[in-house]
């Protein structure tokens, strides 16, 4: 049986300055939700900017999707860890998604994988591992250890069909290879740094 689920947001943002150690960087890490239509080109969302291209962005890594299902342990953790609760960040983007999906999560996605949407076909390419920009956005230094430990790190997409986008759009999962899960690459790159 095929996987299916919701776009719930499509998100865009433009660089901006962003305090990480004591020192000011670009990221395009701040996103917010768009209303409509957005149109998907080779590279990602149109409108969308991405600060490092060696670590996110590009033919590869063109659209970033996260489980909305995670937001409730990221909810908690913040409350943890003293942070402003749910009703002062935005309903999306928390983690610099592009889409926030509901319906899928990165155990049933395999590198290859197909997401077919009503207006545009998006592949799984690879985990999104945690930087420094993270701990940062996400107003907490443990963030990136969070998402180390807890694997919900949400993949990359790359562009097979181009086209457009919105929230709301419902899409199938089409099996690709299945020879890498998401999680899979996710604990080599761990197990790698450790």
């Amino acid at each position: 049986m095929q996987a299916t689920g919701t776009v719930e947001f499509v998100n865009v943002g433009r660089a901006q300055p962003l305090q990480v150690s004591g020192r000011t960087v670009l990221s395009g890490f701040r996103k917010q939700p768009m209303d409509g239509k957005v149109q998907v080109g080779p590279t990602g969302l149109i409108g969308d900017e991405q600060a490092d291209l060696t670590v996110h962005g590009g033919v590869a890594k063109a659209v970033y999707a996260y489980p909305a299902e995670h937001y409730a342990f990221w909810q908690t953790v913040r409350a943890q860890a003293r942070v402003a609760l749910w009703d002062e960040v935005p309903p999306a983007a928390l983690l610099g998604e592009n889409l926030t999906l509901r319906g899928l999560l990165e155990q049933q996605v395999w590198i290859g994988d197909l997401l077919r949407l009503p207006g545009c076909t998006l592949a799984v390419s690879e985990p999104r591992f945690p930087c420094g920009k993270l701990n940062a956005a996400m107003g907490f230094p443990q963030a990136g250890k969070m998402m180390w430990q807890s694997g919900y790190c949400g993949f990359y997409l790359a562009v097979r069909e181009p086209g457009s986008l919105r929230a709301g759009d419902r899409f199938e999962v089409v099996p690709g290879p299945r020879e890498v899960s998401i999680p899979e690459l996710f604990r080599a790159r761990r197990a790698a740094r450790a």
